[in-house]
């Protein structure tokens, strides 16, 4: 699946001329996206004190933070892809490497 999806961002982002930035430009993109998440989160979580603003419902704010979640993954998707990274690879690996790491923990 997130092979299937890494192919359609990359292909997305081409036909936009998006895919062409630079690394470093591309994870402040994805600093972005993050800054966005954690402030849809807080939304959620403790809300926002602002006159200005109008109060969202809950299903909103919740609606809101996968949507930044799907802009985290995207970036994350160009940046594996610019790298030559294969997500499977990226998912089996990082398993390992929590497996070994916690193994005497899952032992005790």
């Amino acid at each position: 699946m997130f092979q299937k999806y890494q192919k359609w961002v990359k292909d997305f982002y081409i036909k936009r001329g998006w895919y062409g930035y630079n690394t470093s430009i591309r994870l402040n993109f994805l600093i972005e996206e993050i800054g966005e998440l954690s402030q849809a989160i807080r939304r959620y979580e403790i809300g926002r004190d602002r006159p200005d603003e109008v109060k969202e419902g809950k299903e909103k704010s919740l609606n809101c933070i996968k949507e930044e979640l799907g802009d985290v993954l995207d970036n994350i998707m160009i940046l594996a892809d610019k790298y030559g990274f294969d997500t499977h690879d990226i998912i089996s690996e990082h398993i390992k490497k929590f497996e070994k790491r916690y193994r005497k923990d899952e032992q005790t």
